[in-house]
């Protein structure tokens, strides 16, 4: 079975499984008990009702330990594996895997939150979310797509279709400052056919004045109101080389 205690020692395996480093994790994990208590308080019942009992009691489960279940739900949100194999992982039942993600998402979305981390989904807001202390922030917006199950209705086959590599996924457009390498902005969720550019047009992004914008090929067009747009460079063709 997967643990903490034994995956820790292997920082490579560690960031592998989990997208974090033991730190990272750490300080995730001081901030998502307090969280979990937020979303489920003692007194109440997972289903919300008052408890007729004290908290505790009956038979422990294998994800009894906070760091246990934060890293639970990390290993099934950084490799998204098949229910069945994420309990092969953890000792659980495919039933008590899905009941473990659906438990375990809006606490640690609490839990970032309280860490601050969370990056804006409100296109209106993110000007005013930038820190004001940084002047000319230096930005980087692009396009992210993450695999999906493939529909079986061939309307919906088409419409997640992305057109790459033959997969079927859904599709976000984040934006990136590179000066403290943190995600400020995650779009809504579109479906894989949608076009970067289509995306950030749709949303409406509001944008500090003085902002920089780097951009790549799949942005070729959008141009928002800011100090500055940075198109992606292309390479120069090695010499000897010709077109044909």
């Amino acid at each position: 079975m997967l643990t903490y205690t034994t995956l820790q020692s292997d920082r490579r395996k560690f960031l592998a499984l989990t997208g974090l480093t033991v730190r990272e994790f750490q300080q995730l994990l001081a901030a998502f008990p307090p969280a979990y208590q937020q979303v489920y308080p003692a007194d109440h019942t997972a289903a919300g009702r008052p408890r007729r009992r004290h908290a505790g009691g009956g038979r422990k489960g294998q994800l009894h330990r906070p760091e246990d279940k934060l890293l639970f739900l990390l290993v099934y949100l950084k490799t998204y594996p098949l229910q069945v194999v994420l309990g092969e992982l953890f000792d659980l039942s495919q039933p008590q895997v899905n009941y473990w993600i659906h438990q375990l998402l809006p606490a640690v979305q609490a839990a970032l939150d309280r860490l601050g981390v969370r990056p804006e989904r409100d296109p209106r807001h993110f000007a005013q979310a930038q820190p004001a202390a940084e002047a000319g922030p230096r930005l980087i917006i692009d396009g992210t797509e993450r695999r999906r199950q493939r529909p079986k209705s061939p309307e919906k086959q088409a419409l997640h279709y992305s057109g790459r590599k033959k997969k079927h996924c859904d599709k976000n457009v984040v934006i990136v400052n590179a000066r403290r390498k943190r995600i400020d902005y995650l779009s809504r969720t579109y479906p894989g056919k949608a076009h970067e550019k289509k995306i950030a047009d749709a949303e409406g992004i509001s944008y500090p004045p003085e902002a920089v914008l780097y951009k790549d090929t799949g942005f070729q067009g959008y141009e928002p109101a800011v100090k500055k747009t940075c198109p992606a460079k292309k390479k120069a063709a090695p010499r000897g080389t010709h077109r044909r």
